[in-house]
């Protein structure tokens, strides 16, 4: 049975070609798709039933906003990037990707750091990619990516270079090594003006990070949370979720962050996406939206129910899944109402002020001095006494979808291309050839 059609592309030769949605035996949904060339191919997209599938996307926004200084279509989605006049958002968060070095080599990476020459970008090309940000809508919430980008040693110029340019948040992607290892690191990252840590957190079992990243990293892990909260620093909780390797570890996880907040935000999921170094063969299990929310379910034995989740509003709602909670003096939680002018937006410039004041713990009222006002303090302690559950699936060359594509406003900047969606610029085939990525 197909419900709808769609372009994709083929995960050999990454030429764009017709793709269906359609229920299957089994009455989970899937992609289906043939190249001329390379043959069929056929990928898991939603492990649940259509009615299930259909609610997901019920009350989506839609709409369209061109992006500001949209690039001319020539050759169509996915190529022409930058955001394109085909393109339906403007830009929410951007990666800077400040260098391909990096003190791990996860079999994971998105990047495949540490196989190319080492370059880090200049003062001059990152300044350049700020001007460029801010001439096609900035200021953007800015990731500071890599590679590992606390290999630098110049991060505190970069924020005050972006300052400089008009930008005001900033967060760090990074996978915790050098926080936990170097005394008075995380001291110094406030000082730069760090707004959040990012941190790469796949459980608390060093089997998980043995097949991760290729090494036992459980307390280094926990060591780098701590340092980051005797600085003050914002940390989330970035696990990559692999079937068979961490999807059980999400309930502890979940109650590991709850047990450290407020320092801890939240948790943004990640299920395992197959590019860069683990994109060369096609996933026989992938995890869904609906998957990794049973999971939750049941490994928090109800804390968090699915049906406190519900998709993104600016991006397609099948990019994403997102859940607020208040935490209540005895250490359950309640769920907040699920509103979209609350959660990962209607617009991407709603987006941008959701994940600043969520991630930094900071109300909007507010700007880090002491309340001055009964009803800026108790906004003060909402924002910090709220918990975000989140998560984002990338597409891979298996399942894209380019009208989910034209829809993403998670961008990574490129000096040669502009602003291109994430999935966009870390797509590769199978022999790891990407579209845009040097």
């Amino acid at each position: 049975m197909i419900i709808g059609k769609t372009m994709s592309v083929c995960p050999v030769c990454l030429s764009k070609i017709p793709a269906r949605k359609v229920v299957g035996a089994d009455g989970n949904l899937y992609m289906e798709k043939e190249c001329w060339e390379h043959g069929p191919f056929r990928t898991l997209i939603w492990e649940g039933d259509l009615e299930s599938y259909r609610a997901w996307a019920a009350g989506d926004a839609g709409g369209t906003v061109i992006p500001v200084r949209a690039q001319p279509v020539e050759k169509g989605c996915p190529y022409d990037c930058g955001l394109c006049q085909n393109h339906e958002r403007d830009g929410c968060c951007v990666l800077l990707e400040l260098t391909n070095r990096c003190n791990l080599r996860c079999p994971v990476c998105f990047a495949s750091a540490g196989e190319q020459k080492p370059r880090d970008l200049s003062l001059e090309e990152i300044g350049k990619q700020y001007d460029l940000l801010m001439e096609r809508g900035g200021p953007f919430n800015i990731q500071l990516s890599g590679g590992e980008p606390t290999m630098r040693n110049d991060l505190d110029q970069i924020i005050a270079l972006g300052r400089e340019k008009g930008f005001t948040f900033f967060q760090l992607n990074t996978n915790g090594l050098r926080i936990a290892q170097e005394e008075g690191y995380a001291e110094h990252l406030v000082k730069a003006g760090v707004s959040v840590a990012f941190l790469q957190f796949d459980g608390l079992e060093d089997d998980i990070y043995l097949a991760l990243r290729g090494a036992p990293l459980t307390e280094i892990k926990i060591k780098a949370i701590d340092n980051c909260k005797a600085a003050g620093l914002p940390v989330v909780l970035v696990p990559t979720v692999a079937p068979g390797v961490n999807d059980h570890a999400l309930g502890d996880i979940l109650r590991f962050a709850l047990s450290r907040a407020p320092h801890i935000r939240g948790v943004h999921i990640q299920p395992i996406s197959y590019f860069g170094r683990c994109g060369l063969e096609a996933p026989e299990v992938r995890l869904t939206i609906p998957a990794v929310l049973r999971r939750i379910e049941a490994q928090t034995e109800g804390l968090m129910k699915i049906t406190d989740f519900g998709g993104g509003g600016a991006e397609s709602p099948y990019c994403s899944f997102h859940a607020s909670y208040m935490r209540k003096p005895d250490g359950t939680v309640k769920a907040l109402p699920r509103r979209r002018s609350q959660c990962c937006c209607v617009k991407s410039s709603d987006a941008r002020d959701f994940v600043s004041q969520q991630w930094s713990g900071k109300a909007a009222c507010c700007d880090g001095d002491a309340a001055t006002s009964s009803l800026d303090e108790f906004l003060q302690k909402t924002v910090e006494n709220t918990f975000t559950v989140s998560g984002m699936v990338f597409q891979d060359a298996y399942n894209l979808d380019l009208d989910r594509l034209r829809r993403c406003y998670i961008c990574e900047v490129d000096a040669g291309h502009g602003m291109v969606p994430f999935c966009a610029y870390n797509l590769t085939d199978i022999h790891g050839r990407a579209l845009y990525r040097k």
